[in-house]
């Protein structure tokens, strides 16, 4: 009896030993070091796809624990090395060493979240530019809008009131719901009135090139910005900036980032003030015009419950006061005779309001990950006087919207679930899949004053206001997914498809009011509705070949949608009150090549892409009545090819190439123009240069023999190719060159740095509207930098 009970104990501790080993962890630990086995500390390591990451000490050692067993891959980086990946497999505990370059021999190893998972860049089968948070430095980039031509083929510019219009590849738009969409710490920048364009505390930057419909949904026609801003850890770090430049320019900012709670809760804060003089003279008063100032806050509280939850509150907010905008000339002819000079007498500033938070929860689980993240985002714009809407002296026509809060206040309301497999990097298959919600509210009110010149715009009366008022109602659904499938050890099938829905519905009154009358005297539209459903269909598919070791070959079609809607045509009672739009859809073909050469050294991507777009909505502003009418008026295709170059040819020398062509114009196009339709088939795009190219040198000098002082010297050539403002081709801008510079020092952590833009002073158009007004794009700026890190 007793030699079967020790038998029986004896087979449940090895079964039990067994269940143990099966659901053995693994735990990473080891070392950090340079190349001469130096030990670095302050490294970070951050296991992909999870919220787990760990800190070297002061002899380079460190400790990753709560991974189930399993694959995984691990980001190293340290200030003055190249950022490095390393695969780690198995359970139990393995102990490594790892060795890290200088970055001046050799380039980072990019990790994106563009397919919704972290994923290396050159492991992508897409076209897409990264700026990691040293190149935004780099660079001196303070709103998205300079990422033009530093990413292949995209061009954004301010119309003038400070609200980017972006084209990539040819596919743009000028209505508020935008062909390019942009995400901000993975929320979905809804239109144009509800997105933040300043760059503040940024990880990195991912522009994915070519339409995003599968994973990013609606109005991903052109591509995608995608904004990462830096995220508060286990580390205590921050930094203050200073920039001061002619124009009255001053720039502030300063952020931290910290532990509250060691391993379980984090804040961060960083903030933004600017202000700027003015580049505009009003001849009409002899003073600045565009006068302006902005307030910026990023606020992170991350809290970690345990190993394989994490929640993060991260709030966002902006106020911009623009005493000056829309600095408009009326022509081409004015703006090139008369720059940076406008004659307006109605002067006003404008306030614009944004705030935008998000709560995430994430899991990530031995079978799948999941995250929930809820948005909500606000914009209250209006302007405190009226504006002038003639652009001269005369008291011709005027816009006021200042109705108080219940109007021209866009809210709007976001949530996506989304599921992936596990950060351990098992099987074959990895994949994604997600559902995603909005609901959009948008009132506005506003009036179209004819003043006492009234006659001389053409006005039958004077001293009266049409107002329209506009109530617009939102909401959608989408389900999606979409896998990658390891077919054989270099070849990798992807496939994904998205379904959406959406519901809008507007209401519109229009009323006449005479001065000083308080009150509308009559209706000019009655109060009138409509409502319409609309659905699109965004499948992906793609074929990745690795032909070598650093080097792949990729084919892929990709579809886009912007979505479609409601249109007011005009004050006009003659006229329908509501039109009703389809969504446009782009169809993208794209053939490419990722190469990384030269040990690390060289990293060289190329694509050439095909992009069809059906429906072509067709904005138009109607004046005065300073409406926007839209219309599916066309058919577009878009082709070109694209490079990328980055490389470290000699230690301390970085050369950054970029180059893009594009050929876009219009198949088909049809549009009303002085009371009758006109054929504007085989017109080119607007907003889309032909050819973008950047060409950046930049060298440093280590000044001492432990590598923490430095010089450098910067200089960037960006050029254009010729570029077409209206759609009747009519207002264009031929190809122009502009130079920018910086140089200065670095000490640990400390920098001083004097940069110039734009520096021979170049005049052209940024951006022109189809009734003829234009804006010139800055002119020559230059000033100081001074950073501190911690």
């Amino acid at each position: 009896m007793f030699k079967k009970e020790v038998l029986v104990a004896l087979a449940w501790s090895v079964l039990a030993g067994l269940g143990a080993k099966a659901q053995e962890g693994l735990t990473i630990s080891g070392r950090v070091m340079d190349e001469e086995s130096n030990p670095v500390p302050g490294a970070s390591l951050t296991v992909l796809n999870t919220a787990l990451g760990a800190y070297s000490d002061k002899k380079g050692e460190f400790v990753l624990t709560g991974l189930p067993a399993g694959t995984y891959m691990v980001q190293v980086s340290a200030v003055g090395y190249a950022t490095t990946e390393q695969v780690f497999s198995g359970s139990g505990r393995v102990v490594v060493s790892l060795k890290l370059k200088k970055f001046v021999k050799e380039l980072d190893e990019v990790v994106i979240a563009s397919e919704k998972r972290e994923q290396l860049l050159q492991a992508t089968p897409s076209s897409v530019s990264v700026v990691p948070s040293a190149k935004v430095q780099d660079y001196r980039l303070w709103d998205s809008r300079e990422l033009t031509a530093i990413v292949p083929n995209f061009y954004s510019n301010n119309p003038g009131d400070d609200r980017n219009v972006t084209a990539i590849r040819g596919i743009t738009s000028t209505s508020y719901d935008p062909a390019v969409v942009t995400y901000i710490d993975g929320i979905n920048q809804f239109s144009l009135d509800t997105y933040l364009a300043d760059l503040l505390d940024i990880e990195r930057i991912e522009v994915l090139r070519g339409p995003q419909g599968t994973l990013y949904g609606r109005n991903a026609m052109g591509g995608v910005i995608n904004i990462i801003t830096k995220a508060p850890s286990n580390r205590t770090e921050g930094f203050g900036e200073i920039n001061l430049g002619n124009f009255g320019e001053q720039r502030y900012s300063a952020g931290v980032r910290l532990p509250l709670v060691k391993n379980k809760l984090f804040m961060g804060v960083a903030g933004l003030y600017e202000s700027l003089a003015g580049y505009y003279t009003n001849t009409y008063n002899n003073e600045s015009f565009d006068k302006q100032h902005r307030i910026l806050g990023n606020y992170y509280l991350k809290w970690l419950p345990s190993a394989k939850w994490n929640v993060t509150l991260n709030v966002k907010n902006r106020e911009n006061r623009n005493n000056g905008t829309f600095p408009l000339a009326s022509s081409m002819q004015e703006a090139f005779s008369h720059p940076f000079a406008v004659n307006q007498n109605a002067i006003t500033t404008m306030v614009d309001n944004n705030f935008n938070a998000s709560l995430l929860a994430g899991f990530s689980g031995r079978k799948f990950n999941f995250s929930s993240q809820t948005a909500w985002q606000s914009n209250y714009r209006y302007y405190k006087q009226p504006i002038d809407a003639d652009f001269s002296p005369i008291d011709g026509v005027t816009i006021i919207n200042n109705y108080g809060s219940r109007w021209n206040k866009v809210k709007v309301l976001t949530e996506e679930l989304k599921w992936s497999s596990p950060a351990s990097q098992k099987g074959r298959l990895n994949w994604t899949a997600g559902a995603f919600f909005f609901y959009q509210d948008v009132p506005n009110k506003q009036a179209t004053h004819f003043g006492e010149d009234a006659a001389l715009v053409g006005a039958p009366d004077k001293n009266f206001s049409i107002i329209n008022i506009s109530k617009g109602k939102n909401l959608g659904t989408a389900i999606y997914g979409q896998a990658t499938y390891h077919l054989a050890p270099r070849w990798d099938l992807t496939g994904g498809l998205r379904l959406d829905w959406e519901h809008r519905s507007l209401e519109v009154l229009g009323q006449y009011q005479h001065d000083p009358n308080p009150e509308p005297l009559f209706d000019t539209r009655p109060d009138t509705s409509a409502t319409g459903n609309f659905h699109a269909i965004s499948p992906r598919v793609s074929l990745a070949y690795g032909v070598k070791k650093g080097t792949s070959l990729y084919l892929t079609y990709n579809r886009g949608f912007r979505a479609g809607g409601l249109t007011q045509l005009s004050s006009d009672p003659s006229q329908p009150p509501l039109y009703r739009f389809d969504p446009e859809y782009s169809d993208n073909f794209e053939l490419g090549s990722k190469n990384t050469l030269w040990n690390n050294r060289i990293r060289m991507n190329l694509a050439v892409f095909y992009s069809s777009v059906a429906n072509a909505q067709v904005p138009t502003l109607v004046l005065p009545d300073a409406i926007t009418v839209t219309k599916n008026a066309g058919k577009l295709t878009s082709k070109g090819a694209e490079l990328e170059l980055e490389a470290k040819p000699v230690s301390g020398l970085l050369v950054d190439y970029n180059f893009g062509y594009t050929d876009a114009r219009f198949k088909k196009l049809r549009v009303a123009q002085n009371g009758t339709e006109a054929d504007l088939s085989g017109n080119h795009q607007i907003f889309s240069p032909e050819f973008t190219s950047m060409l950046a040198l930049q060298y440093g000098w280590e000044l001492n023999r432990e590598g923490t002082a430095r010089l450098v010297v910067r200089g960037e050539w960006m050029m254009l190719g010729k570029e077409y403002f209206d759609l009747a081709n009519t207002i264009t801008q031929d190809p122009y060159s502009l130079f920018n510079a910086r140089f200065g020092v670095e000490w640990k952590r400390t920098s001083l740095f004097i940069w110039g833009r734009n520096l021979a002073g170049k005049k052209y158009i940024g951006y022109a509207y189809d009734f003829g007004a234009v804006h010139l794009g800055n002119p020559r700026t230059f000033g100081v930098t001074v950073r501190q890190s911690f």
